[in-house]
């Protein structure tokens, strides 16, 4: 039961600390990742918050990967796009709202922070191997049923996100292409901390 309780507060605090870093990147105004920019054009587009874009393309895709993983769907990702979902509102509209950066260099302070604080959410969250958020499920449903590489089916499904996120007129800019070069390299700095600290705390 206590090493249960370990994994889930690791998988919680990982996906609320990505919600954190999330924010952090959109706020900075330099440009979010394709994802956060397709959501954030969605609610300026079409309306309802960012967080509930999450909950709702999140809930597409769980869908959309089942059936092209030829699966059962993912039912506990649920809970992924719910905690993000929900944490994001809470950052953005009540602790950031006010919450304005001016000047390139603080602006990029700022995007720099929300990538090292996103990679250590994801490093979190992936260490008790529950199910993945949707994006990520998606990646893999790609590989499993065509039989691409995951950096294949993770560049397509970035390409994908970015397609949709430029027609809606979502934040792209210098940022995300930051976001994307360095969150790979973040997350694989952190991910064997991650674990060295969980499997310290289950022994």
């Amino acid at each position: 039961m206590k090493n249960l309780s370990i994994k889930v507060f690791f998988y919680i605090v990982g996906l609320i600390t990505i919600a954190l870093g999330i924010t952090l990147t959109i706020k900075a105004e330099l440009g979010a990742g394709a994802w956060d920019a397709m959501n954030v054009g969605l609610t300026e587009t079409v309306g309802l918050t960012v967080g509930n874009w999450v909950i709702i393309i999140g809930a597409i895709l769980i869908v959309t990967n089942a059936l092209i993983a030829k699966e059962r769907p993912d039912v506990l990702a649920v809970i992924t796009i719910l905690v993000v979902g929900k944490m994001i509102d809470f950052w953005l509209l009540t602790v950031f709202e006010s919450f304005a950066v001016e000047g390139f260099v603080k602006q990029l302070f700022i995007l720099l922070a929300g990538i090292v604080i996103i990679a250590i959410g994801v490093s979190l969250y992936l260490q008790p191997k529950f199910s993945l958020n949707p994006i990520d499920g998606f990646m893999v449903a790609l590989q499993k049923r065509f039989g691409f590489s995951l950096t294949s089916a993770k560049t397509l499904t970035e390409v994908f996100a970015l397609v949709l996120a430029l027609a809606l007129g979502g934040p792209i800019g210098v940022g995300t292409l930051v976001i994307l070069l360095c969150i790979g390299p973040a997350i694989q700095f952190f991910d064997p901390k991650a674990r060295r600290v969980m499997n310290q705390m289950l022994s």
